[in-house]
């Protein structure tokens, strides 16, 4: 039996780990989706630090991650290990300030113009 954690097990810690990491097409910066962007840009504008993993290079990411969450579509973004949803929920609860509150930044999208660059993990996933 090999001690090399699956790919599953991987996808499951990097959940467990980080407290907000959106699963999308790209990254933050080069996002490959307009979903994604605009999951990421949301986040982003609520000045949250979130990790965020690259589905891309590796189809069996998604693969593993659509199986484990039960949510077919990508984005997917996760807050303290429960799946919050795709980019139209989180869009949605945004808009509601439902996403402000899980996230604890009441206002923080009318706060300053600095906005911290979210944390990025590598895709350590495969």
């Amino acid at each position: 039996m090999s001690d090399t954690p699956t790919l599953s097990d991987q996808i499951k810690s990097a959940i467990d780990q980080n407290e907000v990491i959106l699963f999308m097409k790209g990254t933050p910066d080069r996002p490959m989706c307009g979903f994604s962007q605009r999951a990421s840009a949301t986040l982003t504008s609520l000045q949250v630090p979130f990790a965020s993993v690259d589905i891309l290079p590796d189809p069996r990411i998604r693969e593993e991650l659509s199986a484990l969450s039960q949510w077919p579509t990508i984005p997917q973004l996760f807050v303290r290990g429960e799946l919050v949803g795709g980019c139209d929920i989180i869009l949605e609860m945004a808009d509601t300030g439902e996403l402000q509150t899980l996230l604890g930044v009441e206002g923080a999208a009318d706060a300053g113009s600095e906005e911290p660059a979210p944390l990025q993990i590598e895709n350590r996933l495969g």
